[in-house]
């Protein structure tokens, strides 16, 4: 009988060693499913190709982006970040409710967020019941973005927060602070490196943002969209100029964020 449990033992030691020895390899497999398409972009395409970088419809389309990016963010900032402090030190059920409203956002299909948009700011929006129109118009490209990226500031900065601990906070209301005082002076730099890579995840977020602000704007147009309008058009070699920018984004945005030693998915 023991030696019957011991051969299980063993062969069970087996299997162990032969699925650690597997996983990296599984592992290498999906890392080279990111890696590949990147690279062949680097080695398919000639730098002649890239002679487009400066054309009209790239710039046009890069500053609408940076704009409307930026005003996302800031937006996210002004509303998300006493949000998110609400969220952290709230244990009420609102706040759970709260704060599942702030995800849903993150898994709706940004098509389906942008028809939702139209509800309300499209052209008939709310049943022709108001007159605001966001459709055609920076403002648009603006309010998609913030509703599809905001949910990215809030969540990471809630985080931020939960990771202060609340009694820093209550020694300086203890020594006589007021709650902006203490806010200021403890609890935001504390969370600060969290709270600075959720403002570059947002703004990275975006940047890249297609669904919503195609369905909700689509003028002026934004990196996504003119990738879309110029794949369409006019195929790969039109559309790669405008691409490549947003990938410079993407990777300038990994650098940022480690350089502030805060990312989110450690």
């Amino acid at each position: 009988m023991s030696r019957t449990v011991s051969e299980a033992e063993a062969a069970s030691r087996r299997v162990g060693l032969e699925l650690r020895h597997l996983m990296p390899v599984l592992g290498a497999v999906l890392l080279l499913y990111f890696v590949v398409p990147v690279a062949v972009l680097v080695v398919t395409y000639s730098p002649t190709a890239l002679s487009n970088l400066a054309a009209g419809y790239v710039v046009d389309a890069a500053t609408t982006s940076l704009l409307a990016a930026l005003s996302s963010t800031v937006l996210a900032f002004v509303f998300g970040l006493p949000l998110a402090y609400w969220l952290s030190r709230s244990d009420h059920v609102l706040a759970t409710v709260a704060l599942g409203v702030v995800v849903l956002p993150l898994v709706l299909p940004p098509v389906v967020s942008g028809m939702l948009l139209l509800t309300v700011v499209g052209p008939e929006g709310l049943g022709g019941l108001t007159d605001l129109r966001l459709t055609r118009s920076l403002f648009g490209v603006v309010a998609a973005q913030t509703f599809v990226a905001a949910p990215f500031f809030v969540v990471t900065v809630k985080a931020a927060f939960d990771g202060v601990d609340s009694h820093f906070e209550e020694a300086a209301r203890s020594l006589g602070r007021s709650w902006p005082e203490t806010m200021r002076s403890v609890t935001i730099p504390l969370a600060k490196p969290g709270i600075l890579a959720g403002l570059v995840l947002t703004f990275a977020r975006a940047m890249g943002e297609f669904g919503a602000t195609m369905m909700l704007a689509y003028y002026p147009r934004t990196l996504p969209v003119q990738i879309w309008a110029s794949f369409i058009s006019s195929g790969l070699d039109a559309a790669l100029p405008v691409a490549v920018v947003l990938l410079s984004v993407a990777l300038g945005t990994l650098l940022v964020v480690h350089g502030l030693r805060a990312t989110p998915w450690r």
